[in-house]
């Protein structure tokens, strides 16, 4: 809104800057000697025709053409635009033939003294095209903005259940080993509830992003125990800086890695590593996995993997290159993403 209000006023200044110049022309180019005259015209009457040229240019921009062009009554355009044009005429010669009698004799000079009201009607219509045109590009743009909001909301939304029924699952498990680690866990889980639910309505510090990624880890190091060799190495938040990230873009990939690198091989291993490279943030995930095709977890396998691949294409595009290796038994996914 303050955009548009704020390029309205450019307009407008802009507009009275250039017809200011353009009345004021024969006092700014010319002198008094020779009655501040451009060419055989007098300055006086090349003003009084510049503010009729401006009444052709705004009555046709402010009045025909938005009422008639491509309007129901279409038709009734270009006779207006007629009438418009050609009451000048007179309009004209009778000033010259009252206060500019030396002008109506100088027929050579008709030519100038008449044409511009065609000219400035074909300047209004082209402003008025380039105008249509530059508007629909704006509501074509701002209907993509709204679009790909709508989008993201839709994936972001997606992103905490599919976090919350993984996270559940694994709480379920620490509650069937009636470990004595669920209370912290609940805790460790609230923290991250707190997370989803005030900080992923917008771009968050990378630092707080890996502050969650290192709780959602240390919450799956409490269920497996010594059962999954799990080697991480983080950024520290002197590296991370004051780079901003889109939230939980990174974790399906950690997720991913727990799901079907857990359980399934004899002695699971998942490394996890996050650097930065001056603005360039490259993280890896690598898994073991078992390729049997009955070994598929569940039916909700790849909804956070999918929801992260668009979410890249709509937020990064351009910014970021995803590898995903998928060399049985070895599951390595890279992303490689220069943030802001």
């Amino acid at each position: 809104m303050k955009k548009n209000i704020s390029l309205k006023k450019i307009t407008i200044t802009l507009h009275i800057v250039i017809w200011s110049v353009i009345l004021l022309l024969p006092y700014i180019v010319s002198s008094a000697a020779n009655g501040y005259r451009i060419g055989s015209l007098p300055g006086l009457f090349f003003t009084i025709s510049g503010v009729i040229h401006m009444a052709i240019f705004y009555i046709h921009a402010l009045v025909l053409y938005p009422r008639l062009w491509n309007r129901r009554y279409w038709w009734l355009y270009f006779p207006a635009v007629f009438l418009l044009v050609f009451l000048s005429f007179p309009l004209k010669y009778a000033i010259m033939l009252h206060w500019f009698p030396d002008v109506v004799r100088d027929l050579a000079a008709y030519k100038f003294v008449f044409g511009p009201s065609v000219g400035i009607y074909i300047i209004s219509l082209v402003y008025c095209r380039v105008t249509d045109m530059l508007r629909a590009e704006r509501r074509q743009k701002e209907q993509q903005a709204e679009q790909l909001s709508s989008e993201l909301k839709f994936l972001r939304s997606q992103v905490s259940p599919h976090f919350l029924f993984n996270v559940l699952t694994n709480l379920v498990s620490l509650a069937r080993k009636k470990s004595d680690q669920l209370e912290p866990a609940l805790l460790m889980l609230s923290d991250l509830m707190r997370y989803m639910l005030y900080d992923t309505g917008k771009k968050v510090l990378l630092s707080q992003e890996i502050l969650y990624l290192n709780s959602y880890i240390a919450l799956q190091k409490l269920r497996f125990g010594s059962e999954v060799a799990i080697n991480v190495k983080m950024a520290t938040s002197e590296a991370a800086g004051n780079y901003t990230i889109e939230p939980m873009l990174l974790i399906p990939f950690v997720e991913n890695a727990f799901k079907h690198g857990t359980g399934y091989t004899p002695h699971p291993a998942i490394d996890i590593q996050l650097v930065m490279k001056g603005d360039v943030l490259i993280f890896e995930v690598l898994n073991e996995y078992d390729n049997d095709p009955n070994a598929s977890k569940d039916e909700n396998s790849g909804i956070g993997l999918a929801n992260v691949k668009t979410r890249l294409q709509l937020l990064y595009p351009e910014r970021h290159q995803l590898q995903i290796r998928d060399e049985p038994p070895l599951f390595h996914i890279t992303l490689t993403l220069k943030l802001t």
